[in-house]
């Protein structure tokens, strides 16, 4: 497995490492090891903190998409540095968070967002890092955000869609905005120069 050092993210085509940590799901506590997710695809979805702004909007927008990822074969677990008491709190009182019902993950001493290069030190927050973990456990592809620009669950579904289309149909490639049913390539020297 790779050993990440703070500041420097994960490489894409790596194993990723199995993290462990508790989650807040469905009104129960446990704990979790990325491996226990092994032959699923993975979305980590790290926010900087509860009882915030943009974040709710985010996670609601996912709980909205939350069947459309489960129809994939793809768990969202979202991630910041809160307990998992403190999400139990933000689920019972936020309507926009009492949607959820994929699990939420406490990375209360900052390993895993230090781990993958996401970590604010000074805050002890998370920045807005998304990481997309195919059922192999490797790597496929992640984007990190500023923390006043919010994601899109359309996007990031997109995005796991063309994952998936790759990884099953070996050779070929998703162009830019590539959504299913649309064109694909298959790399060339007779595309060379004509695209």
């Amino acid at each position: 497995m790779n050993t990440y050092n703070e500041n420097t993210l994960p490489t894409i085509g790596q194993p990723f490492d199995d993290f462990e940590f508790t989650v807040f799901c469905q009104e129960k506590m446990y704990p979790v090891k990325i491996s226990d997710f092994k032959n699923k695809w993975l979305v980590l979805f790290f926010y900087p903190a509860d009882f915030t702004f943009v974040c709710p909007t985010e996670l609601e927008e996912l709980a909205d998409n939350y069947e459309q990822f489960k129809a994939l074969n793809t768990e969202i677990i979202s991630l910041s540095t809160d307990t998992a008491f403190v999400h139990k709190a933000w689920h019972d009182h936020s309507p926009a968070i009492k949607k959820i019902m994929f699990p939420m993950g406490a990375d209360t001493n900052g390993n895993i967002t230090r781990g993958l290069g996401v970590y604010l030190p000074a805050e002890g927050l998370a920045l807005r890092g998304t990481f997309i973990i195919d059922p192999d456990g490797i790597m496929q592809a992640y984007e990190v955000n500023s923390n006043n620009i919010g994601r899109s669950a359309a996007e990031l579904l997109r995005k796991l869609q063309a994952a998936q289309f790759v990884r099953e149909h070996h050779g070929e490639v998703c162009p830019a905005s590539w959504h299913p049913g649309a064109k694909t390539l298959t790399p060339g020297l007779d595309l060379v120069g004509k695209l």
